[in-house]
């Protein structure tokens, strides 16, 4: 689990909590309370919209712990300047991440589905959400292994980000570089890709 902190944002949203859950077997009961939440009414929505107010990534879609801040990072400026192209910070993050500028695509792709194994769970806030506040709330959404984000190299799907952001051309699958070399490659096109999304929407 990694803690950021943003000082230079406002304090709501200047705390950032990142944690990678593996062996996830809840994937299609979490898809579908994500749904039903965001169409629940009234104070009972309220409340199941908070329980679950996190960002959930697929970990097979995520290069590096850089390619995953980066997104969070654009998500909180686009709250910040009023910018969002989604409802939610934790759904904007999808959409950095996204080649696409379809926000259904985007949430689709790289949020939970039914199929989903490793997940990367966001949470966005303020200082009061403390690390053990989050780690114990998130337990009780996600069934799962919580597991060293130093291991998420480890469930990067480098043919599917092939695909997903077309680099099948520029990378084929028997390159002349190495493969070390060609993953820390395709790394730095999907950071820059998150990082100037906003400037080409």
């Amino acid at each position: 689990m990694e803690t950021l902190t943003y000082s230079h944002f406002p304090d709501g949203v200047s705390a950032v909590h990142i944690a990678l859950f593996t062996n996830i077997s809840n994937a299609v009961e979490l898809r579908k309370r994500l749904v039903n939440a965001a169409k629940l009414k009234g104070e009972e929505g309220e409340r199941e919209r908070e329980t679950v107010n996190y960002g959930f990534v697929d970990a097979r879609l995520i290069t590096s712990r850089l390619h995953i801040q980066t997104a969070v990072y654009q998500a909180i400026l686009a709250h910040v300047q009023g910018t969002m192209v989604t409802k939610t910070y934790h759904s904007e993050i999808l959409w950095a991440l996204s080649p696409s500028h379809n926000i259904s695509e985007a949430i689709k792709r790289f949020g939970v589905s039914d199929s989903s194994q490793a997940l990367l769970v966001v949470r966005i806030g303020p200082p009061a959400i403390t690390s053990k506040i989050f780690s114990d709330s998130v337990k009780q959404v996600v069934s799962g292994d919580l597991t060293e984000l130093s291991t998420l190299a480890s469930y990067t799907d480098w043919p599917l980000i092939r695909k997903v952001y077309k680099f099948s051309a520029i990378f084929p699958l028997e390159g002349s570089k190495s493969e070390v070399a060609e993953h820390a490659s395709i790394d730095q096109l999907v950071v820059s890709s998150v990082a100037m999304k906003s400037v080409s929407a």
